[in-house]
């Protein structure tokens, strides 16, 4: 996992700051990133959680993602539990990722299916590479 978050704070430009993520998280969200000519896509893995309910603010070229799973425990008919192994994580979550400074931070939208929240970061269009017309 930190090999990952260091791939990730290097694609952002993050090798100015440690990123304090894990130690104010109880658990941290999987995250994969896509680099596209136009835009970045982000897609965090977060099984159970309801879209509405994770806060996604951009504030200075920083993108926080946070919110909370709860821990549920499954039971049919109040059955007693026996026993229990708990593999996914629950509690509060929270990521931050240093946008470089070519996106364009007012176009920024989110949507979340299937236990994914899928963040999409636009370029700015001046950071785009554009073909020249060479004149004769």
């Amino acid at each position: 996992m930190p090999r990952l978050q260091v791939e990730i704070n290097r694609l952002f430009g993050n090798t100015r700051e440690n990123d304090s993520s894990s130690a104010t998280a109880t658990w941290v969200p999987p995250v994969d990133i896509h680099e596209f000519a136009d835009r970045f896509e982000l897609y965090v893995d977060l099984p159970g959680i309801d879209p509405a309910e994770v806060e996604l603010t951009l504030d200075g070229g920083i993108l926080t993602l946070s919110g909370d799973r709860r821990e549920q425990v499954m039971t049919k008919n109040g059955e007693d539990l026996q026993g229990r192994r708990i593999e996914r994580g629950f509690g509060h979550f929270h990521r931050r990722f240093v946008l470089p400074d070519t996106v364009d931070g007012e176009k920024v939208n989110a949507s979340g299916k299937n236990g994914v929240l899928t963040v999409t970061i636009p370029k700015q269009a001046k950071a785009m590479p554009r073909r020249i017309q060479i004149g004769a």
